[in-house]
């Protein structure tokens, strides 16, 4: 049985699927595992944070903290868990950014700075054999859901 350009670009539309999707779990593995700690001047305190930005612990290396006024120590501990969470940021935007096109961060996608039109462009990704289908007349695809026109349903 031969293999229509149909089919194949079908075959290959899955297999790009799945490898996307082992790519997505791996990556998500990889963000869970993420910790930056922060410690701030004096070793005063230091925080730990997870990828969320979740403090998971609080230590207090020195007793320097005994000399501050309590509003002088919680702003230094609200700036230390700020640095680490900063920190933790920047590990999850490295683990992340390849998959992204140049000149979009990891940093303004998540505080809603990126621009919508530089991650999914006009001209998507596809495969030759999906791109040549296409083409050759293959069936027209509505603009708002990808569908085949007719399957909007």
């Amino acid at each position: 049985m031969s293999t229509t350009p149909y089919d194949q670009g079908i075959e290959d539309l899955m297999e790009l699927y799945h490898r996307q999707r082992e790519e997505a779990v791996e990556t998500r593995r990889r963000i869970n595992e993420v910790t930056a700690t922060a410690t701030a001047p004096r070793q005063t305190v230091e925080v730990t944070v997870t990828a969320q930005g979740e403090v998971t612990a609080i230590d207090f290396p020195t007793g320097a903290f005994r000399r501050m006024a309590p509003k002088e120590l919680s702003e230094l501990l609200l700036a230390t868990i700020r640095q680490a969470r900063a920190e933790a940021l920047q590990q999850v935007a490295e683990l992340t950014s390849l998959g992204l096109p140049p000149g979009v961060s990891v940093s303004d996608l998540l505080q809603g700075k990126a621009d919508p039109t530089v991650l999914l462009s006009e001209d998507p990704t596809m495969p030759d054999s999906v791109r040549d289908y296409l083409a050759a007349g293959g069936p027209a695809t509505s603009r708002r859901s990808g569908r085949p026109t007719g399957t909007e349903g």
